[in-house]
């Protein structure tokens, strides 16, 4: 991952990188031939407070639930005109939130201890220690995950979305994410999850534009699906996930999703 502020992949970009791949990594660029146009535009619609609020409000819960509960809670304040957006919604206000009283915050649905977390981004955006966009772009990844995760309930997968997708930044491999492991997992014919640690020593190889290679990973589960993934050329030895070790990481998520609806219901 890049250690000073680097802009967005162009299209000159990906066609370089593919070009480079031919020879260093004929899978991944099989995949990108099969998919097409990399398309990952950054949209910084938002302040990166309430980015980040939606990202919390979002976790453990599927999509239309998270998004039901996160526009009430937007609804609880005054649509403004979003500058950013160019369209009048409600955009959340850090100094607002703070002074929300926690159970006028749970009618909208959020539980306690997304309050908890929510009202600490809030307090943290105004201490400057989760600075707004003109600041944010001029610092390295690094510098921004260290920041942003001292928020609590914001970890480092979380802040790699905002890199990638609300930043642009070219250089960022989630390797905790489940689509990227198992989109290599596709991609490369592997009989199992390979481990994250892993997946960040092969990925090496795509610096300085990881981003990129993360978001073909996506797109090789999605031509799984729909039956146009390339075959690999060749085998790719890399330590993946044991099967105990997966059933143990499978029982930690059930009981980690168990913990989180109790905690939705307090």
């Amino acid at each position: 991952m890049n250690t000073s502020p680097a802009a967005p992949a162009t299209a000159a970009d990906v066609t370089a990188f593919r070009r480079r791949l031919a020879k260093s990594d004929p899978v991944l660029a099989g995949v990108i031939r099969a998919a097409g146009k990399y398309a990952l535009e950054p949209a910084a619609t938002h302040t990166p407070f309430h980015a980040l609020a939606r990202a919390i409000a979002h976790q453990q819960l599927n999509g239309i639930a998270a998004e039901s509960i996160f526009g009430r809670f937007c609804g609880l304040y005054q649509a403004t005109e979003n500058a950013i957006a160019g369209m009048v919604e409600a955009t959340l206000e850090a100094e607002l939130v703070l002074d929300t009283p926690d159970d006028r915050l749970r009618s909208a649905g959020l539980s306690y201890a997304k309050i908890a977390s929510i009202k600490d981004l809030a307090r943290k955006t105004l201490d400057g220690i989760v600075p707004p966009y003109e600041i944010l772009h001029t610092l390295a990844d690094e510098e921004i995950i260290e920041r942003l995760t001292q928020v609590r309930g914001i970890g480092r997968w979380t802040v790699e979305m905002l890199l990638m997708f609300r930043l642009g930044r070219p250089d960022v491999l989630p390797i905790d994410d489940f689509g990227v492991r198992n989109g290599f997992r596709l991609a490369y014919g592997l009989r199992g999850m390979p481990t994250p640690r892993a997946l960040a020593e092969f990925g090496a190889r795509w610096a300085p534009y990881r981003s990129v290679a993360a978001w073909y990973l996506w797109r090789a589960v999605d031509l799984h699906k729909a039956g146009k993934l390339p075959a690999p050329l060749q085998k790719t030895r890399i330590k993946i996930v044991k099967k105990k070790a997966a059933t143990k990481m499978a029982r930690k998520k059930v009981v980690a999703k168990k913990r989180a609806t109790v905690a939705r219901k307090k």
